[in-house]
């Protein structure tokens, strides 16, 4: 019944979607969406338009995206990510050449590796300007607030973008975004209005309270790559106008037993970018505890590269913790696809309402 549009990648599904709809939004071409996540430019996860374009996540977690046929498929990437699911990342390669084979046109993001070795995509783009993809960015300026960047088209000079979403990673999902409105016949300046005025899908880097000069930060993070970037990008947010630095605090909360057993050395070295990392124990998911792995023992693992972490195995003992230990001045991150952001509301009440704290010195 439509022409879909279908977002498919190990990470930066939910935001790149959101963004390609957001510029077929804006463009008046008035698209169905169905992400993953919730938008505040349609009050929710979902919009029902009466356009051709359909707008949706592939997801591969459980391996549905091979039910999906489109118009338009993008890959922003490929990692293995759910070892509950995949025993390999062969694997999950092959799931994404079976979706690249039920798409008209496959726009794929080409600094992933995975995606050059196993995927032959009719549109490509990248972050890296002589890597020869059709679309691309020159003259990248990451800052606190935002990014801006000269667009390119198969060599052709489009245009600036400015985006209030930061980090590399967030520009490359808005190169996605800049090939799909091409490849429907958008102007760029349409295209570059509906991206700067783009606020992000909620728990992406969502502000979710300040109080007492300390800002509250909820982010689904779950992955190493994910926390990476994240981090990255919170480094560059912590950045104040007097060129001093804020402290990052990052509270991870594991995902899944499974996850955390086959990426424990990636996740140990996830962390470079906090000044202070705290823990807690795994959240299942609904997955057994086998045994293989705990929240402590991943705690013992970060601590081997970071020098200032700390494990509180709950939630109300992490709630206990940053009640007594944040610093004016701190940008602290919720991390995780579980339950850690549900003690946002109550932190930000107590911080609202006590003494103001010292402020961190770096």
């Amino acid at each position: 019944e439509y022409q879909s549009v279908l977002i498919a990648g190990t990470h930066g599904k939910t935001t790149t979607s959101s963004m390609v709809g957001c510029v077929l939004l804006n463009a008046g071409l008035d698209p169905t969406i169905v992400i993953g996540g919730e938008v505040n430019a349609w009050d929710g996860n979902a919009r029902a338009g009466a356009g051709r374009y359909l707008v949706a996540e592939a997801d591969e977690s459980d391996g549905s995206l091979v039910k999906l046929q489109g118009h338009i498929g993008v890959v922003t990437n490929i990692e293995l990510d759910h070892p509950d699911h995949y025993d390999s990342l062969d694997e999950v390669v092959d799931i994404f050449q079976t979706f690249e084979n039920h798409c008209e046109t496959l726009v794929a993001c080409i600094d992933s590796t995975a995606v050059v070795r196993s995927l032959d995509p009719d549109v490509t783009y990248s972050l890296d300007p002589d890597a020869g993809a059709d679309y691309t960015a020159s003259n990248v300026c990451y800052g606190a607030q935002g990014t801006q960047a000269d667009i390119w088209e198969r060599g052709q000079y489009l245009g600036q973008l400015s985006l209030g979403l930061l980090g590399s990673h967030n520009l490359s999902n808005a190169l996605a975004a800049v090939a799909v409105g091409r490849l429907v016949g958008l102007e760029f300046q349409a295209i570059a209005d509906a991206l700067s005025r783009f606020e992000g899908a909620r728990r992406r880097f969502e502000h979710r309270g300040e109080a007492n000069g300390i800002t509250f930060i909820d982010d689904y993070a779950h992955h190493p790559s994910e926390l990476e970037v994240t981090l990255a990008a919170a480094r560059l947010r912590a950045v104040q106008p007097s060129g001093d630095r804020r402290r990052v605090v990052a509270g991870f909360q594991p995902h899944r037993y499974s996850r955390t057993t086959v990426f424990l050395n990636e996740f140990a070295q996830s962390f470079g970018n906090a000044d202070l990392v705290i823990t807690t124990d795994i959240y299942s998911a609904g997955e057994s505890d086998t045994g293989m792995v705990s929240g402590l023992e991943l705690s013992d693992a970060i601590a081997a590269h970071h020098t200032n972490v700390v494990y509180q195995p709950t939630l109300d003992t992490v709630v206990e913790y940053l009640k007594t230990h944040l610093l004016s001045g701190d940008l602290v991150l919720f991390l995780g696809a579980g339950s850690l952001n549900q003690v946002i509301p109550d932190l930000v009440q107590f911080y609202d309402t006590a003494p103001k704290p010292a402020q961190a010195a770096l």
